[in-house]
């Protein structure tokens, strides 16, 4: 976090609570960019990077990178530098920011319930002929221009992204911005944890990522109504409108969770169309500027996770992502947790299992490693299996290591 000088003085701003909350349970849509909002107001006078609001909030770089672009767009921040990106609080942004459900850090909630939508007003005689007014969204948004794909890549939340090899010899990012070029629509695909949003990140510094999960609306993609602080409603654009009208790539993580009537609601925007029809803004037709591109995340297996006819006839492209091990090596992770991890891949590839490490846990592996020790590490990873694979996982541990390893769990008193 920067420290303000004179020139960055703190817009005129209500009064906030001096703890800043977070977000409590899963995040509903608009929760974390609300979220956000309250992190900038508890500070107003300061600069918060994207990293800076990871920290602090604790999700991902991406989803908290798309949030303060939100904001941005939504006239409810406003952006005060790039290289990298930062943001600091305007005078609409402690509205913005009481949208969210949270609570102190501490506390702890199993579900917050969906807040109802507001009923979209219903226009007079004189207002029948055009859309009702809708949150403007800027056509050429400020954003870096994209890192060589040859070499690392910093990602919005400051990780560093090393690509990896396609067929054909270009590298991945290389050859996803080619394929944006032409117009090809790519599916990454893969166990979860192996870096396809980093992927995606590391290719497009434009993106927006939009996270799908069961309870994605039409609204969530395309916009929906909301209260406006004095009283009245306007209409906000979605991401996938958002994508559309500035010409963004877009990132649809975990597509395949979302219910395929929904997702059916944006195809005319990845065909020759190019176009949608936004029904809840009395019809509105959105066109595609150029370079509007999307991208989906798929991780077969996971349970609800279907990828169907209509949605994979839509994907020309579709790349599998797996963990390098060799990069693991190069970050610095453990050889013998490496090892294990890529012992339980073969048993998985051949059907002896259902599970084994990816990046994400390896990362998280060594992070614990560093912390509480490599013992500590192996017994959390052992842990973290789930119940049906964890005996095979005990084992493949127990040869690495030399010795027997239980799951992470308390014992006697010290």
């Amino acid at each position: 976090m920067t420290t303000p000088t004179p020139a960055q003085a703190a817009p005129t701003v209500p009064a906030v609570p001096t703890a800043v909350p977070v977000l409590v349970g899963k995040a509903r849509p608009g929760q974390l960019r609300a979220a956000v909002a309250a992190v900038l107001t508890a500070d107003p006078g300061s600069l918060y990077s994207v990293s800076d609001l990871v920290a602090a909030l604790g999700n991902s770089g991406g989803a908290i990178g798309n949030a303060c672009d939100t904001l941005v767009t939504r006239g409810e921040a406003e952006l005060a530098g790039t290289g990298p990106r930062r943001y600091k609080a305007n005078a609409a942004t402690t509205a913005a920011a009481v949208a969210a459900v949270v609570s102190p850090r501490g506390t702890a909630a199993s579900s917050r319930p969906r807040a109802p939508r507001p009923p979209a007003p219903v226009p007079g005689p004189a207002e029948a002929a055009a859309p009702a007014p809708s949150t403007p969204v800027p056509t050429t948004p400020l954003t870096p221009a994209p890192a060589p794909a040859n070499g690392p890549i910093r990602r919005p939340n400051g990780a560093v992204y090393y690509p990896r090899r396609l067929a054909g010899g270009i590298s991945d990012v290389e050859g996803l911005r080619k394929l944006r070029a032409a117009g090809v629509p790519a599916l990454l695909y893969g166990p979860p944890g192996t870096g396809k949003t980093s992927m995606a990140e590391a290719a497009f510094p434009d993106l927006i990522t939009v996270a799908g999960d069961g309870d994605t609306t039409v609204g969530d993609l395309i916009g929906e109504w909301t209260q406006k602080a004095d009283g009245g409603y306007q209409f906000a654009y979605g991401p996938v409108v958002t994508a559309m009208l500035q010409g963004r790539a877009l990132l649809i993580d975990d597509a395949t969770l979302i219910s395929p009537k929904v997702l059916a609601a944006m195809y005319p925007a990845m065909d020759g169309r190019r176009q949608i029809t936004v029904k809840a803004h009395q019809g509105e037709t959105v066109t595609a500027a150029d370079g509007f591109y999307v991208i989906a995340g798929h991780n077969p297996g996971v349970h609800g996770a279907i990828l169907t006819e209509a949605l994979s006839s839509r994907f020309s492209t579709q790349i599998r992502v797996e963990t390098d091990y060799d990069l693991c090596r190069r970050l610095g992770i453990d050889k013998g947790a490496v090892t294990v991890a890529k012992n339980l891949a073969v048993l998985v590839a051949a059907g002896d299992l259902g599970w084994a490490p990816q990046l994400r846990e390896l990362i998280a592996f060594q992070k614990i490693a560093d912390v509480l020790g490599t013992a500590t590490a192996f017994a959390n990873l052992v842990g973290i299996a789930p119940e049906e694979d964890r005996d095979q996982v005990a084992d493949i541990v127990a040869k690495t290591c030399g010795r027997r390893v239980t799951a992470l769990a308390l014992g006697k008193q010290i």
